[in-house]
């Protein structure tokens, strides 16, 4: 029996769906995370960034207080390694601010440097995923990233 689409804790108490924000600067890594997410049931929005600057504007507003997601269910897919800035850098950002700090942030990246890891969940990372290099692999590892992610309540935003 085919399932049917998720939404990932599908609308909150203030009726906003949940927003998965991915920071992805590979083109061919944001395609196969969004095709492997869909794979997995969920249909929340995914709003792409390939660069920490545009992806802050988003996150933070142009005036960087966070006050643009009060109320906003935000869960952030977040690559290390982008053209303009250090993934490090945005997630100490977003759990500095008030109003994204209880966001779950899920990096996913190809480092795997055991001090880097401890960094990511020091400053507040939920999960790391280090991402698989052949295809299959990274496929796979995506397809049970969904399967978590359909699963997950996300707090609602301040």
């Amino acid at each position: 029996m085919a399932s049917s689409p998720k939404e990932i804790n599908n609308v909150s108490e203030n009726g906003k769906p949940v927003i998965i924000v991915m920071v992805e600067d590979d083109e061919g890594h944001a395609r196969l995370i969004e095709k492997n997410i869909r794979r997995a049931g969920i249909q929340n929005m995914i709003v792409p960034f390939a660069n920490g600057e545009a992806a802050l504007d988003y996150l933070l507003g142009a005036d960087r207080t966070g006050s643009a997601n009060t109320g906003r269910q935000l869960l952030i897919l977040l690559d290390l390694n982008l053209p303009d800035m250090s993934g490090i850098e945005i997630l100490t950002l977003i759990k500095k601010n008030f109003h994204t700090a209880r966001a779950p942030v899920i990096v996913l990246t190809t480092t795997d440097d055991q001090r880097e890891i401890q960094r990511c969940y020091d400053l507040g990372a939920n999960v790391y995923v280090t991402k698989p290099v052949d295809y299959e692999s990274f496929s796979h590892a995506i397809k049970q990233l969904g399967l978590v992610l359909s699963i997950m309540q996300i707090p609602m935003g301040d």
